[in-house]
């Protein structure tokens, strides 16, 4: 049972609000989701998607502790607890692959060791600090270059985004329109799709950013495209002039009987409702466009991030130049943009057999 007695913790003077303090009432809730609560109304400070991210780390967490322990009480959580779960989010998998990564997994336990010093500094844990001890998984800097898109993957990809126009979204049941062109699905955008695919490959943006982008965004004079990337840092990518027609014929031919309904400035719009509330497509439709347009192209085990290994080896291989690389990307470290300057155990193969 919680102790009745009242506390006051004053905050670090570092902090907004500094002035305040922390009341931990003698009878508080004293679970794991109240302190959550608490810790990011007193402590936490970063940007909102940075706290986005912070609250489901950490609700992975708590929903992992009720179905272990039935409860998300203070006092259940436990260092074997905590190494329970860290193997947990190792061994978990989707349909044969790793559901998380070890960049994800040291993500996730850096907010949950976080969270509970700041706990355990206000309220003890019977058992002590029940992340100190956990060891995050040593992972280098290295990108995983190898998973980027072939020249012959993106070819297929974007003749298969050319044919969205066509065969994309037809009804997939074939005995009852035997003999007959199947019909389209109702909303189905095929150059919505085409374009957010040419978007993707031709620029080498990640997908949350593709998803985030408004029509004033692109730039036909300059031929960019300018993204709020993490950390909402806004950089201009450089795009192809296909990529640019994709988005045009969009923005000219199909967009705006969407945009009747939405008078959104989302490029990429959606032509039903959606939890947005202004049209705005979701990070996991541009994942359904990515995998419907891969499985016409027969292309497997790639996705959007894919395209944009696949930008930073072309512009390697063109020019050489790290530089340039950082330049299209929007790296801050040029150490992610030097990955690009490895060779994958495939292509040296060839080069090997290549005498």
């Amino acid at each position: 049972m919680p102790g009745k007695a009242t506390a006051l913790v004053p905050q670090k003077a570092s902090r907004k609000n500094s002035e305040a303090l922390i009341r931990l009432p003698g009878r508080m809730p004293d679970t794991i989701s109240w302190w959550v609560e608490q810790y990011f109304r007193f402590e936490v400070t970063t940007s909102a998607s940075s706290q986005k991210l912070q609250r489901r780390d950490l609700a992975l967490f708590i929903s992992y502790m009720l179905d272990e322990e039935g409860r998300d009480d203070r006092v259940a959580w436990s260092p074997r607890l905590s190494k329970a779960f860290q193997s947990f989010l190792k061994k978990e998998t989707v349909e044969g692959e790793r559901r998380w990564s070890d960049r994800t997994v040291n993500r996730i336990m850096a907010h949950l060791k976080t969270l509970s010093k700041w706990i355990h500094k206000l309220r003890p844990f019977p058992l002590g600090d029940p992340m100190e001890k956990i060891r995050l998984t040593p992972v280098g800097t290295g990108l995983e270059i190898e998973r980027a898109l072939t020249q012959s993957e993106r070819r297929k990809m974007l003749d298969a985004a050319d044919l969205l126009v066509e065969i994309g979204g037809r009804s997939k049941d074939r005995s009852r329109f035997r003999g007959v062109e199947r019909p389209k699905r109702k909303g189905y955008r095929a150059l919505r799709n085409r374009a957010v695919i040419y978007t993707l490959i031709e620029t080498g943006m990640r997908r949350a950013a593709a998803a985030g982008l408004n029509a004033a965004d692109v730039d036909f004079r300059k031929r960019t495209v300018t993204a709020t990337e993490k950390g909402e840092v806004s950089h201009s990518y450089q795009i192809s002039n296909e990529g640019l027609q994709a988005i045009r014929d969009y923005l000219e031919r199909e967009r705006p009987q969407d945009d009747e309904k939405w008078r959104s400035p989302a490029l990429f719009l959606s032509p039903f409702t959606n939890p947005h509330g202004d049209g705005r497509l979701a990070t996991r439709v541009i994942n359904d466009i990515w995998n419907e347009v891969a499985e016409i192209a027969g292309v497997d085990g790639r996705t959007p991030h894919s395209a944009r290994h696949a930008m930073g080896k072309h512009i390697m291989e063109k020019t050489g130049n790290v530089a340039a690389v950082q330049r299209q990307l929007g790296h801050r470290n040029a150490a992610y943009s030097m990955q690009y300057s490895r060779i994958t155990a495939e292509e040296l193969g060839e080069i090997i057999n290549d005498r």
